[in-house]
């Protein structure tokens, strides 16, 4: 017997032993499936249930595809007409942008000092702790649109509209954002701090937020990014910029201003994610 067959055996017969020691551990039994196996069982129920509720069948699909490529081919090329009509594009993006901007910068405004109230390191009273959570949740669980429609009944149509929508929908994320960040700083520049006899403001001024600056000048980035596509979606339901415009020529069946229109997008979506990037590397250093 060589050197391997004996390592074999010598497993074989410790894992005999385990398996008479330890049954309920090792030995997996179909009384231990069975409840996946229902899980899983229900799990294939419920989609199938949910296809039939929602009449989806492969033979719509399969239909719809024909009429896909026939509107792909009525998009191209891409035109906008005129030169004219490209202006107006161009101004309309370019209230798009500021309907992104602003409304991201008010929400990250109004949601730091919200952000500050939720994190359990800063403020001890429970009550205002979990007041504010719960305001948080509240505010983040409503979708953008629908925060959309309700500032159009607010205010009118318009751009005014669209900053207010992005403003609410960032509110929640942003004050979460900014508690979690300063419940995960350390606690060591904090003691310092009060250690050298500053106050409880100044600790958080000069021992907590130098460290979750940083990461929340990033994650601003980000939602700028991001709502920079919102405010496209939002323009649809009358809140202004390009996808009023975009809204408008589906509606006409302009199908080669509508390919320009999102052309246009993308190129400005990839730019935006470009520029993004490369503050975002700046402000919390390359990595990888």
């Amino acid at each position: 017997m060589n050197a391997s067959d004996g390592l074999r055996a010598m497993f074989l017969a410790q894992s005999t032993e385990l398996r008479r020691r330890y049954p309920e551990t090792l030995v997996v039994g179909w009384r231990r499936k069975v409840p996946l196996l229902v899980l899983c069982a229900a799990a294939i129920g419920v989609y199938f249930v949910g296809l039939m509720i929602l009449d989806i069948s492969p033979a719509k699909f399969v239909s719809g595809i024909g009429r896909l490529f026939d509107i792909v081919e009525l998009m191209l090329p891409p035109d906008p007409e005129s030169w004219a009509r490209v202006l107006l594009y161009l101004g309309a993006l370019g209230q798009t942008l500021a309907i992104a901007f602003l409304g991201t910068m008010l929400g990250a405004v109004i949601g730091c000092p919200f952000g500050l109230l939720a994190a359990r390191n800063v403020v001890a009273n429970r009550l205002i702790h979990l007041l504010t959570r719960r305001s948080l949740d509240s505010v983040r669980s409503v979708d953008i649109l629908i925060w959309a429609l309700i500032w159009i009944n607010v205010v009118g149509l318009g751009p005014f509209a669209g900053a207010l929508a992005i403003m609410s929908a960032d509110l929640g994320a942003f004050g979460k954002l900014v508690s979690e960040a300063i419940e995960a700083a350390d606690r060591r520049p904090t003691d310092g701090v009060l250690a050298a006899g500053g106050s409880r403001l100044h600790s958080v001024r000069f021992g907590m937020l130098p460290q979750v600056l940083p990461v929340i000048a990033s994650q601003l980035l980000y939602f700028f990014e991001s709502n920079t596509r919102s405010a496209t979606i939002i323009g649809i339901v009358g809140a202004g910029g390009i996808g009023l415009q975009l809204s408008e020529q589906i509606r006409v069946l302009e199908w080669q201003q509508v390919s320009f229109l999102i052309l246009l997008i993308l190129i400005t979506v990839a730019a935006l994610d470009w520029i993004s990037q490369r503050l975002r590397g700046a402000i919390i250093g390359r990595r990888g």
